[in-house]
């Protein structure tokens, strides 16, 4: 085995145990301190930047192979431990058990007495008597509640027991399609099992847009192999996760093959495929709203098409359930908004940072409207990733979500771009959802815009250098713009770079 072949496998491995040991034993649900699992995920992004690095250097087969085991590695250990930053599984899998049961999942809370009889041990352990004689929940993961009508105590894992489910209908039917397939008994690994499922084939989309624009595929690490994903995707098994896979796909058919040197679309073009990419759209759009950021870009050739088919079928999915329960489907998204200060403008940190109330509020939505506006407008219709990952970046940034896997959507256009300061979203907002103070929030969120400023002004710079003048910057060549020589893609048929 080739010195750099063997150098990343041992980094990878590195990667691959560090990850492993801090999803089995470090998590932050019985009160304890969010710093010792952030020194784990410190030390794995380390060992992530270090691996990818090293198979940076591999080529021909040995690459692909690396990034394949490495992917398949990556996704499994997501399961050796439970969730260890979020309790939302437990609501898809409760959500997901109530809609196996004939139930729509908006027509009751979890604490509504008409769900008694689906009330599994593992979701609703029963109180036990506490030091005073009086009944408890001294139980892991678990918050005291009241049934209703009854008012009876019951041991709850679900986060926000008393309110509607948030959880749009494509994703209440990934919900349920998971659970059907265990018993009730199952507990957090089935949810985790289809979060590597769909980490896998984000992974394969991903490597399929770089390769069929002759870019290079062992970008496809970058989500591949990021400790972030496997924490975020496949441990705490975030529904977000799917909604990126779909617009990861939409993204795929929106853009043409490179081929001989130009960029073509394929036979089906056309309304064909502007109604397709719309429908991913609508599909992710109706799993979570958040990845729909990365959208306007996709609508740059055909913008009503697209738009139609998104709504049609966003729509779509929404009438059985509109019809079986009502305007309930809405569920707890307004309660939410209001839960994280978007209402009175302290969710948005950096407007809130400069301005009261609710003008941070009036202004950061005109920021994100704007921002949305300029990634559509400024998008190149046959490479939109650097508009996408811009405008979900800078989205992000304003909105400044204390949950971290928000960010999973920016990291397949990292890839895509070779734009690796975004990574630092991820890392930031992971250290704030870790360390949740107000300082540590409005600390990490400057830090992300200094390093993506940074990097922006790099990248300016070294785009007018005088001995740039003759030849395709480096900016260019990242951008995917064109088709770059052949045999500088190390995946292509054994060629070297």
């Amino acid at each position: 085995m080739p010195v750099r072949t063997a150098l990343t496998a041992v980094a990878l491995l590195a990667l691959v145990a560090v990850t492993a040991v801090g999803t089995r034993t470090e998590h932050i649900f019985d009160g304890r301190s969010g710093w010792p699992l952030l020194w784990w995920t410190a030390g794995a992004w380390a060992l992530f930047a270090l691996a990818f690095l090293a198979l940076r250097r591999v080529r021909g087969r040995a690459a692909g192979t690396l990034l394949v085991v490495g992917a398949v590695l990556m996704a499994g250990i997501g399961v050796v431990g439970p969730p260890n930053t979020s309790t939302d599984s437990a609501r898809y899998a409760w959500d997901g058990i109530v809609s196996d049961a004939g139930v729509s999942p908006y027509a009751h809370v979890p604490v509504d007495d008409a769900l008694d009889p689906l009330r599994v041990p593992w979701l609703f352990p029963s109180p036990v008597p506490g030091a005073s004689g009086a009944a408890a929940c001294p139980q892991l993961r678990t918050d005291p509640v009241r049934s209703l009508p009854a008012g009876d105590l019951l041991c709850s894992t679900l986060n926000r027991s008393a309110v509607p489910t948030i959880y749009p209908p494509v994703a209440q039917g990934w919900f349920a399609t998971v659970r059907a397939a265990v018993p009730v008994t199952a507990q957090y690994w089935p949810m985790q099992v289809g979060g590597a499922l769909v980490s896998l084939l984000t992974g394969l989309a991903l490597a399929v847009v770089l390769r069929r624009r002759r870019l290079d595929v062992r970008w496809a690490a970058l989500w591949a192999w990021s400790p972030f994903v496997t924490t975020e995707a496949v441990t705490n098994s975030h529904i977000d996760a799917l909604g990126v896979l779909l617009v990861v796909l939409a993204t795929a058919v929106a853009t043409p093959l490179v081929a001989a040197g130009v960029a073509r679309h394929g036979s089906s073009g056309g309304r064909g495929r502007a109604a397709a990419v719309g429908a991913l759209v609508g599909l992710s759009a109706a799993v979570k709203f958040v990845p729909v950021i990365a959208a306007p870009p996709l609508a740059r050739r055909r913008p009503f098409t697209v738009a139609a088919a998104a709504i049609v079928t966003f729509a779509a999915v929404y009438v059985p359930y509109v019809v079986t329960t009502g305007w309930s489907v809405v569920g707890y998204l307004p309660g939410y908004l209001k839960e994280q200060g978007y209402d009175g403008g302290s969710g948005f940190t950096l407007a809130s940072w400069v301005l009261p109330g609710s003008l941070a509020t009036v202004v950061s939505l005109a920021a994100i409207v704007v921002i949305a506006a300029l990634s559509f407008w400024r998008a190149d219709p046959d490479r939109p990733w650097l508009a996408q990952l811009a405008g979900t970046g800078a989205i992000l940034l304003v909105v400044s979500p204390p949950y971290a896997w928000y960010a999973l959507v920016v990291v397949p256009f990292v890839a895509l771009t070779r734009r690796w300061e975004w990574l630092v979203l991820p890392l930031t907002m992971t250290a704030h959802m870790l360390v949740p103070a107000v300082f540590v929030s409005r600390t990490m969120t400057l830090v992300a815009v200094g390093v993506v400023l940074a990097g922006w002004l790099v990248r300016r710079y070294a785009a007018r250098r005088p001995d740039d003048d003759a030849r395709p910057s480096a900016v260019a060549r990242d951008d995917g713009g064109g088709a770059p020589d052949p045999r500088r893609d190390p995946l292509s048929e054994g060629r070297t770079a």
